[in-house]
């Protein structure tokens, strides 16, 4: 059965790992899926990612989750815009995550960035998923 939502199941995977208490999670690989991992990895919240190819011509992502004092650095991570329905918005209704202390990765014309980046530079787009 086909997948309708590659960056749901990551982003799935990371939330149950987390829950777990695993030092690292798999999923398939896509672009989409490395500039999300590029920006929590920019912004903290991993400690980062390698791609996997094997010789079937299919590659894996590994996740090095990240943690302190015991705690899972990612406390919550939620989609937003789904398959069954899109967000966009506007550079002036960016969300704000718990107050500014989360973030919100959003999917703009000038690529994948957190919301304080496509604030400063003036861009908007779609709100793929906001962590905190």
């Amino acid at each position: 059965m086909a997948m309708t939502d590659p960056l749901g199941d990551m982003l799935t995977r990371i939330r149950n790992a987390n829950g777990r208490r695993k030092s690292t999670v798999s999923t398939p690989a896509s672009k989409l899926r490395a500039r999300v991992l590029d920006v929590l990895q920019s912004e903290g919240y991993i400690r980062g990612y390698s791609e996997v190819n094997y010789d079937n011509g299919k590659s894996e992502i590994n996740i090095e989750l990240k943690y302190y004092e015991g705690t899972p650095v990612i406390r919550e991570i939620s989609r937003v815009s789904k398959p069954g329905r899109r967000v966009y918005v506007s550079v002036k209704s960016i969300p704000q995550v718990a107050n500014g202390l989360g973030i919100s990765i959003l999917s703009t014309p000038k690529g994948v960035m957190a919301d304080h980046e496509a604030r400063e530079q003036n861009v908007g787009g779609e709100v793929l998923c906001h962590i905190f």
